[in-house]
């Protein structure tokens, strides 16, 4: 198969908005998970993938599945077989129906978590690291259910810290790799994601994106006035 586009970013970041419009300018995720409550334009990461083989995996280490706390130690997947894991990531999309000259991707914030397992499994990726403020990132785990690890502000932002470390490794390592900022999205500047749909060598679909983007959804819980966020609204 071509190697893939492993798109990553804190969990509540935008990760899923950035693979949906991926998925709008022609890549495939094979069956990604339907929209909720949280995601209400859909979540665009692998289930199966994330079910059964993700989530084992964290559980086999040790840590918690849901990468949340604890988290793990990036050196655990230092030694890991990427073949392997490449193997299982390639059969799962095989079934699922993508093919081999398709196009393809895997969203998944926990990645980031365990960057050198992915990097061994696909050393040719290109990689798409999905920023956001770092208040509106735990004014968000606050307000969202399966985010249950902390019940303040202090403690998301101490899990916050821990993944720009994973960020910054990703950054000074041999990646190919670009980083992203959704709200530019968001605030109507769409020349960021056009230039790396066009990096990734898909097409651009101007209408189709500014469709599915929503800024109502990504200001939920936020008090806005005059297009400034003024306030938070905590569920």
């Amino acid at each position: 198969m071509k190697s893939p586009i492993l798109i990553t970013g804190c969990a509540r970041s935008g990760t899923s908005m950035t693979a949906g419009v991926m998925n709008i300018c022609g890549a495939k995720g094979g069956q990604t998970s339907p929209a909720t409550i949280y995601n209400k334009k859909g979540m665009f990461e692998n289930a199966e993938i994330r079910n059964d083989l993700v989530k084992p995996l964290l559980q086999t280490l040790g840590v918690d599945p849901m990468a949340q706390h604890p988290l793990p130690d990036v050196k655990l997947f230092k030694d890991l077989d990427g073949e392997e894991w490449r193997k299982k990531v390639e059969d799962t999309l095989r079934y699922q129906g993508v093919g081999e000259d398709d196009t393809w991707f895997y969203k998944g914030a926990k990645m980031c978590l365990m960057w050198p397992l992915w990097n061994a499994a696909f050393p040719d990726a290109k990689w798409i690291i999905v920023r956001r403020r770092s208040k509106e990132i735990v004014n968000s785990c606050m307000r969202t259910g399966f985010m249950r690890a902390f019940d303040t502000e202090q403690g998301w932002q101490g899990w916050i810290h821990q993944h720009i470390n994973r960020f910054n490794e990703m950054l000074h390592a041999d990646l190919d790799l670009i980083e992203v900022w959704p709200q530019e999205m968001i605030d109507g500047q769409f020349s960021e994601a056009k230039s790396v749909v066009e990096w990734l060598g898909l097409e651009w679909k101007e209408d189709e994106v500014k469709e599915f983007v929503s800024p109502n959804l990504w200001n939920e819980g936020k008090i806005v006035v005059n297009n400034r966020i003024v306030g938070v609204c905590h569920e």
